[in-house]
């Protein structure tokens, strides 16, 4: 288990990144990924979605486009990130939307959303932002307790140190006064442009599969994609 005092150092660590970089980070952030238009097959033509570290809300646009009606919910911590969600989203023509500024790191997030709503759950690209392995397993359990009965949770996570200009940006975690010893296998410190710093966790196949297993869940499909080399993007799709 990851040292308490450790795992609120890292989640701070990333709180002042967005809470600075917001939106120039949500401005490389444009346009759907690669990977949406394969999981797209899990929605229903009329649904419920769960968003869950919505950013600045392209998948509900990204869902207008391809849904019959859907009644979206988005939730993220940064309240930046969800006044650009709430500016690209005033168009949209199918979808009803909802925006939450709620921390998803704290205990019982899931009763504030609402347990048992959703048919479909995403988390895209948000384990790898929480530190500690209990910690991510607590997520996805309460993820997947905001499903509907037979609803589906779809999870996705960055996948980087087999690239090596990504690998470029990895930094020691003396930068942030810790050390490798302190952090848990997996763990990195990754410069994004010229100043700034984020906690990132590479979650493999491995850990996804126990993740899921811990929730009771069984998983329908996992695939790779996204990004210059095509595979950057670890999806699990669970029922």
């Amino acid at each position: 288990m990851m040292n308490e005092v450790i795992r609120q150092r890292l989640l701070e660590l990333n709180r002042q990144f967005y809470a600075v970089h917001a939106a120039d980070f949500a401005a490389t952030r444009q346009g759907p990924q690669p990977g949406w238009h394969r999981i797209i097959a899990h929605f229903p033509s009329v649904c419920q979605v769960l968003d869950l570290g919505c950013g600045n809300g392209r998948l509900a646009v990204f869902l207008d486009r391809q849904l019959q009606q859907v009644d979206y919910v988005g939730v993220d911590a940064e309240a930046r990130l969800l006044d650009e969600a709430r500016r690209q989203t005033a168009g949209l023509r199918h979808t009803r939307v909802t925006f939450l500024q709620l921390d998803l790191t704290t205990p019982d997030w899931d009763e504030a959303v609402g347990p048992g709503r959703f048919d479909v759950v995403v988390a895209l690209a948000v384990l790898h932002h929480l530190p500690g392995r209990d910690a991510r397993t607590a997520f996805v359990a309460a993820a997947a307790r905001c499903r509907r009965p037979g609803g589906v949770l779809i999870l996705s996570t960055w996948r980087f140190s087999h690239v090596p200009r990504l690998r470029r940006k990895i930094v020691p975690w003396e930068t942030v006064g810790l050390t490798a010893a302190a952090v848990e296998p997996g763990d990195y410190l990754l410069r994004w442009q010229e100043t700034g710093l984020r906690y990132v966790h590479e979650c493999d196949e491995s850990e996804m599969t126990d993740l899921a297993a811990a929730a009771g869940l069984q998983v329908c499909e996992h695939f790779r994609a996204d990004g210059k080399e095509g595979d950057l993007g670890l999806y699990f799709v669970l029922l």
